[in-house]
């Protein structure tokens, strides 16, 4: 996870062994210019000129005309079992500039689709593409999204493979023959039970984890928020007392690990784990790109109790991977095992992300600014959107960077029209190798957790342990709350992150962030001053005597405050502070109607 930058050819090697090893290494590297020394598609030594590294997400281009009707639909969870009775598909009929066909029954512009017609409705059917037999028959309101339609199991037949499914749908009460008809495609999987071993399903509404293994209460599937560090070998794992180490970890309050070894190495490490339901992802990195070996690697690992996801490629657009490797890896996992999700792990801001989160289930960035020279790196060059690697790809170096990091995963889903993967979020705990000055402190730790989570992050996955006693003792804190009823499962199931407005935020400079989620009569509300001042007390910003007011819509009373010290009040539909204090956390459940 740390970026290495080595340029590895020694200087003794006869000059057309060197070419002939540059050429067929490289030639496998994505981007431009791949015989330089590039991070992220972008040269960052001296001595080379800079240049477009290409490969960005742009928004699409608008197509004339009335609105466009885009219809998109996925299984509610990513997989089903043959021990369950029903499923659901969820579908989307939005109106879009971008994507779909022509809505014409509707009054709506393409510069104003919320105006459509509340009674348009899309007549459809959601299909087996094997024999044509019909899962669901029923009717969707033109631009409504994440609407649910339930199925009946039964019609299915147990497979390790994906079953294909397609949706037909046309206009109410007209014919199909006079007006276009949408189509889309989605696949589901309908797996046998799994009788040793542990599954994890993902939630495709909110994007959650799901986890059920031996000792899941009565067999059921449980809201799993998965929260820890990648936990090296060295130092850890490896030592001989490493069942005293991991318990120690899991005394923290951590639920979940990423262990940085493989069965081979550290069986009983994985089998503690095991024992004590310790949660862990498995590290495939190494040898991701060798089939071989993740086919050894996942032979090994998928009956564990505690496994709930791999991890397959580290930083692939970084290292500017071939396209194809996450996928091939990824195709290969799901064929072994397709009771768990992978994940991958992305460190660019912009470069190729439709090519390498397509060999993901889970997309996980790795934003690490605290302590960095956001502008100027070790290697002696400037670093901006064509030159250079600071350590964080075009970061400004302030905690805000994981906000924006996943807002702007979000943003290159829209753009290219695709169903939203899982984010799971990796922090910084760590400081060196001449881009990290320093650690972070407890109260950045807290902050960039709590605005990842705001940001639609439903995990934290901390680099690296072991850390700074102080750190790993922050995190466990933060665990014990996010991981546990009653908050687990407002941020692993519930309706949100939905931003909220804030006055009196820091004057108008964003430094504090605010989102909420509901669970049926209860909203749950996350606030965080990313600054290093407090806001408010200064006669200025928002109301309440330049206090802070956080809009809470329906909200009739302060229920608990299961995380930070900040004493707010319920006023007016406002949650409002007299004073924010700097870095501040808070999660606070309140009673809606």
């Amino acid at each position: 996870m740390q970026s290495f930058r080595v340029w590895p050819w020694p200087c003794l090697l006869p000059v057309a062994l060197l070419l002939l090893a540059v050429a067929g290494v490289n030639c496998q590297e994505t981007g431009n210019h791949p015989d330089w020394p590039r991070w992220c598609g972008k040269v960052y030594k001296p001595g080379y000129p800079s240049f477009n590294p290409g490969g960005q997400a742009v928004p699409p281009t608008p197509v004339a005309g009335a609105p466009l009707l885009n219809v998109q639909f996925k299984p509610r969870y990513s997989l089903y079992l043959d021990s369950e009775k029903k499923g659901e598909f969820i579908v989307d009929a939005g109106l879009s500039q971008f994507y779909g066909q022509p809505w014409r029954k509707s009054n709506s512009t393409v510069t104003s689709i919320r105006g459509a017609n509340n009674t348009d409705t899309l007549v459809f059917s959601i299909h087996l593409v094997e024999n044509d037999n019909v899962l669901v028959a029923d009717a969707v309101a033109v631009n409504s999204t994440c609407s649910p339609f339930a199925f009946d199991l039964s019609r299915l037949t147990p497979s390790l493979s994906p079953i294909d499914v397609v949706l037909r749908g046309a206009p109410q009460g007209e014919c199909e023959g006079r007006h276009p008809a949408w189509t889309a495609t989605s696949s589901l999987l309908y797996l046998p039970e799994k009788t040793n071993g542990s599954v994890t399903k993902i939630d495709n509404l909110h994007g959650g984890l799901l986890f059920r293994n031996a000792a899941s209460p009565n067999g059921r599937f449980e809201p799993l928020l998965a929260y820890g560090f990648y936990s090296s070998y060295d130092g850890f794992l490896g030592a001989n007392d490493s069942k005293a180490a991991i318990q120690r970890y899991a005394d923290l309050g951590l639920n979940a690990m990423t262990p940085l070894t493989i069965y081979r190495d550290s069986a009983a490490a994985f089998a503690y784990m095991d024992a004590i339901n310790l949660k862990f992802m498995y590290d495939l990195r190494e040898g991701y790109k060798n089939l071989t070996y993740v086919r050894e690697q996942t032979l090994a690992a998928r009956d564990a109790e505690a496994l709930f996801a791999y991890w397959s490629a580290d930083e692939p657009d970084g290292w500017q991977d071939p396209f194809a490797q996450p996928v091939a890896a990824y195709d290969l996992l799901h064929t072994l095992d397709p009771y768990h999700p992978v994940a991958v792990v992305l460190n660019c801001q912009n470069f190729h992300f439709a090519e390498y989160s397509a060999g993901a289930d889970i997309l996980m960035p790795d934003v690490y600014p605290i302590g960095i020279n956001a502008t100027w790196s070790k290697w002696d060059t400037a670093c901006n959107a064509t030159l250079g690697d600071c350590g964080c790809d075009n970061c400004r170096g302030t905690v805000q960077d994981v906000a924006a990091r996943l807002d702007d995963l979000a943003v290159y889903e829209r753009w290219l029209n695709l169903w939203p993967k899982t984010k799971i979020h990796s922090p910084q705990s760590f400081h060196g190798e001449g881009y990290w000055l320093r650690d972070p402190t407890p109260d950045e730790e807290y902050v960039m957790a709590a605005l990842a989570f705001n940001h639609g992050a439903r995990g934290i996955i901390s680099w690296v342990y072991p850390a700074p006693e102080v750190l790993g003792a922050a995190h466990g804190a933060l665990a014990r709350v996010v991981t546990a009823p009653p908050v687990v499962g407002f941020l692993v199931g519930g309706d949100g992150p939905h931003r909220v407005d804030v006055d009196g935020g820091g004057d108008g400079d964003g430094v504090v962030d605010a989102a909420y989620w509901v669970v049926g009569g209860r909203m749950l509300v996350c606030v965080v001053n990313g600054g290093y001042g407090d806001v408010g007390g200064g006669g200025g910003g928002g109301g309440g005597g330049g206090g802070v007011e956080v809009a809470v819509p329906g909200a009739t009373g302060i229920a608990s405050t299961p995380w930070g010290g900040v004493k707010w009040r319920l006023e007016g539909g406002k949650l409002v502070v007299d004073v924010l204090p700097a870095l501040a956390t808070s999660l606070v459940i309140l009673e809606v109607l």
